[in-house]
């Protein structure tokens, strides 16, 4: 069966007027209104139309839309990710436009029209939560379109690009264990967030699998940022913890500094592992252990299945190796006794109940 593709012409007979108004409409021409123009986008994408814009060498464009994630300093963790994506694209002639947005701007553009509308062929998004306006757009989509640590099912044309959560915070446990450290609290990112639960529940397995015993007052949601720390490291003092193993460098960073505040030497009273090993890392004092995520992979691989799925090879998630650092904020497990029981309002029992009674079942199961 030969599927015939959209034409200009399709749209035309469909809104009743012209093709040569359809195509000012879909060329972005200033003499038809903006309501028009975007009553011919919306058909476009409706009839699957792509246009020839898009099959030209010359004019093939991709572009990299990013929300909530800071990018354009070395330092940043989306600077690698921007800079491999480009790398891999400019080998292939691709064009790539950055397009930092925020939640207003998907109210206000719909991802398809927006699409179409610049002649872009595919995007990969990077800090998108699940609860943004585009997520579910994207679930239907027919643009080739790659998340960062999101995941879409059942759309062939999403895929996802990341790290395995699972391997990593299985590496950052046992290097704790030979070090003799068994009370081992984790902050974890922000809630809400399909990254954030990944490591959680890498959290909680790794644990079990180790025979170590779980306070899900040591398991708590925080944000990808150093000040989370203040608000969770006290209390992970008082209730004796030997190590914290932190969602990324910021929040590690601040849990750093947060334990000297208290009194506590790091790695002598207690040991802080990361996860990403952004540059900060290396120049902590002390310099920190931390999960490695090869950023310039991510982005080169983002690439790569957004091309793959330009030549119709639909791929789901896709995720990469972490390593370990090892640095010098981790040593020799030093016991300490609990100095009173504390419930934190953001333990993974309160926050995400679902996910703990779901782990606790799995594990009385096996």
């Amino acid at each position: 069966m030969v599927i015939k593709m959209a034409t200009i012409k399709d749209i035309a007979n469909k809104l009743g007027i012209s093709v040569s108004t359809v195509s000012k409409g879909l060329n972005g021409a200033n003499d038809i209104s903006d309501a028009l123009r975007q009553q011919v986008l919306e058909t476009a994408v409706e009839l699957g139309y792509t246009g020839k814009r898009t099959q030209k060498k010359k004019l093939n464009k991709l572009c990299v839309f990013i929300e909530n994630m800071d990018f354009e300093s070395l330092s940043d963790f989306g600077h690698d990710i921007v800079l491999g994506f480009k790398q891999a694209a400019f080998k292939e002639h691709f064009e790539v436009e950055i397009k930092p947005i925020n939640y207003n701007f998907q109210i206000n553009e719909k991802y398809d029209t927006f699409m179409l509308a610049n002649a872009f062929s595919g995007a990969l998004l990077l800090g998108f939560s699940l609860e943004d306006p585009w997520i579910e757009q994207i679930s239907k989509t027919h643009f080739p379109t790659v998340l960062l640590d999101n995941f879409i099912e059942q759309n062939p044309h999403v895929g996802c690009i990341g790290t395995d959560s699972e391997e990593g915070i299985e590496l950052a446990i046992s290097h704790l264990i030979s070090l003799g450290h068994e009370k081992i609290a984790f902050l974890d990112g922000s809630k809400g967030s399909m990254v954030s639960d990944e490591r959680m529940i890498a959290y909680l397995d790794s644990m079990s699998r180790h025979h170590l015993p779980i306070d899900p007052n040591l398991a708590v949601y925080g944000y990808f940022v150093a000040d989370a720390a203040k608000y969770h490291v006290p209390t992970f003092l008082d209730l004796g913890a030997t190590a914290i193993l932190c969602g990324n460098d910021l929040i590690a960073s601040g849990v750093i500094a947060e334990c000297k505040k208290c009194g506590f030497k790091v790695p002598e009273d207690i040991s802080v592992v990361g996860f990403d090993d952004l540059p900060i890392a290396a120049y902590l004092e002390p310099a920190l252990t931390t999960i490695k995520q090869n950023r310039i992979e991510i982005g080169k691989c983002g690439y790569y299945i957004l091309h793959a799925m330009m030549q119709n090879i639909a791929l789901s998630k896709n995720l990469l190796r972490p390593s370990l650092i090892v640095r010098n904020s981790t040593a020799i497990a030093k016991p300490r006794i609990s100095k009173r029981h504390v419930d934190d309002k953001d333990s993974v029992r309160s926050i995400n109940p679902s996910l703990y009674n779901r782990h606790l079942g799995h594990n009385k199961q096996d």
